[in-house]
């Protein structure tokens, strides 16, 4: 009988404690799953917790592939863009604030690792932007006679020195545009200079909207 009693009064106590402690108790089971998953995932790509990569998912996204149209997604642009890229951040021929410190802190061989992994990520669609339809044929018509794809590749995805322009975020598209055609940024061809000052802003805008609502090629 005293058995019985005790039974009860235990299944009873842990009952309260289940309905007191619940949530908590199942947020801490999902939060080892995760930190599981995640030992498990770092494992797989080669290098123990944290990545190097870490750093750069709170503006470009998760592997590469940015949420916010303000920052460029990394994923898919080739190995040797990214890296000049970071050298210049490096040594200031790209002014920015975030990405200058940044940059200063990296071994060669860091940077070789990042524009490796983002080069390999796999691309996605810019599914957060809506394109202002009155910019996008004037967009199209200003990219293809501007020979974009000469340097870019005919589906604008980039390759060797040359970026990624397809599924890129639009006011990043657009900042970069105006930097331009205002000469704050430049790069060793010229080409974009000259793109870039001929076309008002209103056709800049046009270009960065018809890049923007691309479909990356997968």
């Amino acid at each position: 009988m005293k058995k019985r009693i005790l039974l009860g009064l235990s299944a009873a106590i842990v009952a309260a404690l289940l309905a007191f402690f619940g949530p908590d108790l199942l947020g801490l089971y999902r939060l080892d799953r995760y930190i599981s998953a995640s030992t498990v995932a770092y494992d797989a790509d080669g290098r123990q917790w944290p990545h190097l990569t870490d750093v750069c998912i709170g503006c470009h996204g998760v592997k590469g592939n940015s949420q916010h149209q303000a920052y460029p997604s990394l994923a898919g642009q080739p190995a040797p863009y990214v890296a000049a890229q970071l050298h210049k951040f490096a040594s200031g021929e790209r002014p920015n604030a975030t990405m200058g410190p940044l940059a200063m802190t990296m071994s060669e061989t860091e940077i070789n690792h990042l524009a490796e992994h983002f080069a390999r990520q796999p691309v996605g669609d810019n599914g957060h932007f809506t394109p202002d339809a009155g910019f996008l044929e004037k967009g199209k018509q200003l990219v293809v006679s501007g020979g974009c794809a000469a340097c870019h590749g005919s589906q604008l995805m980039g390759h060797d020195q040359f970026p990624r322009l397809a599924g890129q975020g639009y006011d990043y598209l657009l900042a970069q545009l105006d930097a331009f055609a205002a000469g704050t940024r430049s790069e060793s061809t010229g080409m974009m200079k000259g793109i870039a000052t001929t076309a008002s802003p209103e056709e800049r805008k046009a270009m960065a909207t018809y890049l923007a609502s691309l479909a990356p090629q997968k």
